[in-house]
């Protein structure tokens, strides 16, 4: 299959990488609105024997299967509206755009169309993830979730323009760094009922958005939880996932599993692994990336869902949007009120 790659920025060459590794792929064409960023992309990756596209349009003429699409949040209508208008799915980098509302008309402006959209919310590609999947019936009812997010980014992060604001990224640390954290939790506990949140901007970053959030988590199924996620613990550790259920513990630390079982018995699965949780927010492997873009592939082939639909992206948007409401009114927030 061809492919084409939008948006050249920080994450690209993760891309890259995972690209040069998929099997059956070709990047066929890549896209920015700098001419340098085309050229220095090509220059960086010469094995891909990519090309140079000087528009969208050219992109959506072309015979690209399928359009990786890498642009902050705030440049992406457009985009999509003209992706879709030619019918080439997407696959495109989280978040799905800046507020719950504009996500949820994302959305529907592809399944209008029928085209495809896969997000790339990466952490579920954990192979680790998959062991905790099999575990998970044997554990019995979800009493209780503690999830953590304690990482750091410098002040120079958020000195690029845009960085950290409501116009272009749609929010701070919910919507940039664990909205992965988060939606990998939905995948495993189901839907959150009500938050009730704290969120600030502390005195490490001058930021328009937040950069501190702990909250209280009530779930559907009747389980409580805590969520705590900062850009502000430095030097930065690695996220957890910890699931107390009846029969035993799961807990999820940098692609390693423990599981405590009440009885006494205890499994380990996994390899230790790095997600940009410190100073360099590049510091982690391709291969959940490259897990992703394969899967899209297949769905695209199969005429099925992606691992992540847009459809299904939208309930961590919709559980961002009620702490973030949560957190600036100090009140509690029902999800179906979002």
């Amino acid at each position: 299959m061809k492919c084409a790659l939008i948006g050249l920025g920080m994450v690209s060459k993760t891309y890259g990488d995972a690209i040069r590794n998929c099997d059956g792929l070709e990047l066929s064409l890549v896209h920015a609105r700098s001419e340098d960023a085309r050229l220095a992309f090509l220059s960086q990756w010469p094995e891909l024997q990519a090309a140079a596209a000087g528009s969208v349009e050219e992109i959506a003429e072309s015979d690209v299967d399928f359009v990786i699409l890498t642009t902050p949040p705030n440049a992406r209508r457009e985009i999509v509206e003209t992706l879709v208008a030619a019918g080439k799915p997407v696959l495109m980098e989280k978040p799905v755009e800046r507020t719950f509302a504009a996500a949820e008309d994302l959305v529907d402006l592809c399944e209008v169309a029928g085209v495809p959209l896969g997000i790339m919310l990466q952490h579920r590609a954990r192979p680790v993830v998959a062991d905790l999947r099999r575990v998970l019936p044997t554990l019995g009812a979800l009493r209780m979730a503690e999830v953590n997010v304690p990482w750091w980014r410098a002040q120079a992060y958020y000195d690029e323009p845009g960085r950290g604001t409501y116009a272009r990224d749609g929010g701070g640390v919910l919507i940039s760094q664990a909205i992965h954290t988060m939606d990998l939790m939905l995948s495993l506990t189901g839907p959150v009922a009500a938050v009730t949140a704290m969120s600030a901007t502390t005195g490490f970053h001058d930021m328009e958005a937040e950069d501190f959030v702990c909250a209280g988590l009530r779930f559907r199924c009747g389980a409580v939880g805590q969520l705590f996620a900062t850009t502000a613990s430095f030097p930065g550790r690695g996220e957890t996932i910890t699931l107390h259920f009846a029969a035993g513990s799961a807990h999820l630390e940098a692609g390693v599993l423990r599981v405590d079982w009440q009885d006494g018995r205890s499994e380990v699965f996994g390899q230790a692994a790095s997600s940009g949780a410190g100073a360099d927010p590049m510091a982690f492997t391709s291969d959940w990336h490259r897990f992703v873009i394969e899967d899209f592939m297949d769905a695209v082939h199969d005429g099925r869902a992606p691992l992540v639909s847009g459809r299904e992206a939208l309930e961590v948007h919709r559980l961002i949007a009620a702490l973030e409401q949560s957190g600036q009114t100090g009140t509690t927030v029902s999800l179906k009120d979002v």
